[in-house]
């Protein structure tokens, strides 16, 4: 047992001085120590092999992912415990995670697309009312909110040279968070055909989109105990082990080296993974059912 204390002990400080180096904490003082001999330059000041460094090092955290955090964590894990589950439940839970990362990265660029969609709109109507054609106030509106996204290029050579600007636009609405473009379309078609006024149809779509972006914050906000509610939840596990150690109950051998262990272990971590399923699936069902 003392064999084992030391090894992981030494285990701990070795992952302590890993996650130092990362943040750059050993290099701190030696930074503080370059700024005064420059006397007091900026930040990003020094000899270029210093730059390289530094920027090697930024290079290296950047790179090192949220995911891939599950799988140093499971070899810490592995080598305290002396077992290999960990750090092959650290490798299954990298891809788990990369996909909850994407997820996030592309919701959040939906809502900036759904944003600037609702900018193209007022920018639209000021523009219209200001006297300009709508070809003209598409072309201004479009340079300065950038609500097209990708198909910006079309829908302006559309509007330059007197094409289908409705098409372009009812095409430019299938990216992601760009449905409020469908609404625009709408309301060129019908000021096209029927001689309707664009800007009143503009400042009605906008006062809709702005409406719809509220209610979806609101609705995060509101499940956003829920998901506190369940990170927490999923954070007790380890709180337990951090109080066994403390209790000198060593549950790292007991979960990873006894027979009952294993079987609680297995039954634990199914139980947790469906649970986190759950709720995610409570969330989602809420948000579309908005």
């Amino acid at each position: 047992m003392n064999g084992i204390g030391e090894l992981s002990m030494g285990a701990a400080v070795a992952c302590l001085g890993a996650a130092v180096c990362l943040t750059g904490g050993w290099r701190s003082g030696e930074r503080r120590a370059r700024l005064l001999l420059a006397g007091g330059a900026a930040a990003g000041t020094g000899s270029p092999a210093w730059r390289r460094a530094t920027g090697g090092t930024r290079r290296i955290r950047g790179r090192l992912r949220a995911e891939w955090w599950a799988l140093v964590a499971g070899l810490v894990l592995s080598v305290l415990g002396a077992s290999a589950l960990p750090a092959v439940a650290g490798a299954v839970g990298v891809p788990v995670l990369r996909r909850m990362r994407l997820a996030g990265r592309a919701r959040r660029a939906r809502d900036r697309r759904a944003d600037a969609v609702i900018a193209l709109c007022g920018a639209l109507a000021g523009e219209v009312r200001a006297g300009r054609q709508p070809g003209e106030a598409l072309l201004r509106a479009a340079r300065d909110s950038g609500g097209l996204g990708d198909a910006q290029a079309a829908v302006l050579a559309a509007a330059r040279f007197g094409g289908d600007v409705p098409g372009a636009l009812t095409a430019a609405a299938r990216q992601p968070g760009a449905d409020g473009l469908l609404g625009l379309a709408a309301c060129w078609r019908v000021a096209v055909d029927q001689g309707a006024g664009l800007a009143a149809g503009l400042d009605r779509l906008d006062g809709a989109l702005r409406a719809e972006r509220d209610q979806r914050a609101d609705l995060r906000a509101q499940l956003a105990g829920a998901r506190s509610t369940a990170v927490m939840l999923a954070a007790l596990p380890t709180l337990g082990l951090l109080i066994g150690t403390g209790l000198g109950a060593d549950p790292l051998y007991v979960l990873l080296h006894t027979g009952p262990g294993l079987g609680c272990l297995l039954a634990g971590g199914l139980l947790e993974a469906v649970g986190m399923w759950w709720v995610a699936r409570i969330v989602r069902g809420a948000e579309a059912a908005a």
